[in-house]
């Protein structure tokens, strides 16, 4: 199996590395990942100007390239630029959740949608911002339910949350608002945005936020079509 391995944290990741050996056990890794952070991206590619892609060394045994541009671009530049073809990406693990609404702005999430426009499968993987360590103790926990249930057979794109503490695993669909913005003025024109969450706590664990934040691991299958095809079977018949 060829994996491909990105995120939007960039090659300064403190879990990059690990990510890339516990897949490595899976088969031929490939990390191409941003030059500097890029949250908050969501599917941007830069089509205005060239960018820099680095060889680099700083994951021992792994090939990596570092990129000067969003998640997607990583992407595009492994498959299009490496001419290269791969079986699955694993773009993360991202320090932050990314869930509910905030999917939209995710970069990480940009990235599987990137390699689902491709045909490549593809899975987010986030966590609690406070630590990795219970995202990289239940990575086999979360390999053996997809194998389990062959999942990637049924969809080729997930998002995956993992809670700092687990109680066990929920398929769910993407929840309402988690976070928002405030605007500070800093002065001369310019304006900083803050961030404060919004979540609202239903109980419902079908939802990806209420799931994860009740200590579940939240797997949502996820699509890169956005009609809303209920409207559409409804509306047709004017066509």
């Amino acid at each position: 199996m060829r994996i491909l391995i990105t995120n939007d944290d960039s090659i300064s990741s403190s879990v990059l590395a690990p990510l890339a050996q516990w897949a490595s056990k899976l088969g031929e890794v490939t990390v191409v990942v941003p030059k500097v952070e890029q949250s908050g991206k969501s599917h941007g590619i830069e089509l205005h100007k060239a960018f820099e892609v680095l060889k680099t060394d700083r994951i021992p045994g792994i090939e990596a390239y570092t990129v000067d541009s969003t998640p997607a671009d990583c992407l595009r530049y492994a498959v299009f630029g490496m001419k290269r073809t791969y079986d699955l990406v694993i773009s993360g693990i991202n320090r932050g959740l990314n869930m509910g609404q905030d999917i939209m702005y995710s970069g990480t999430a940009g990235a599987i949608f990137e390699a689902a426009a491709m045909g490549i499968p593809a899975v987010a993987v986030s966590t609690d911002p406070n630590s990795f360590d219970s995202a990289l103790a239940h990575l086999d926990t979360v390999e053996d339910f997809f194998r389990k249930h062959d999942l990637l057979s049924k969809n080729r794109l997930y998002n995956v949350n993992i809670p700092l503490e687990v109680k066990g695993i929920r398929i769910t669909r993407q929840g309402g608002p988690y976070f928002s913005d405030d605007f500070d003025n800093l002065g001369d024109n310019m304006y900083r945005a803050h961030g404060k969450c919004v979540y609202q706590d239903s109980g419902d664990l079908e939802l990806d936020t209420d799931a994860t934040l009740h200590g579940y691991i939240s797997i949502s299958p996820m699509t890169c079509n956005r009609v809303n095809m209920d409207v559409f079977r409804e509306l047709r018949k004017l066509n």
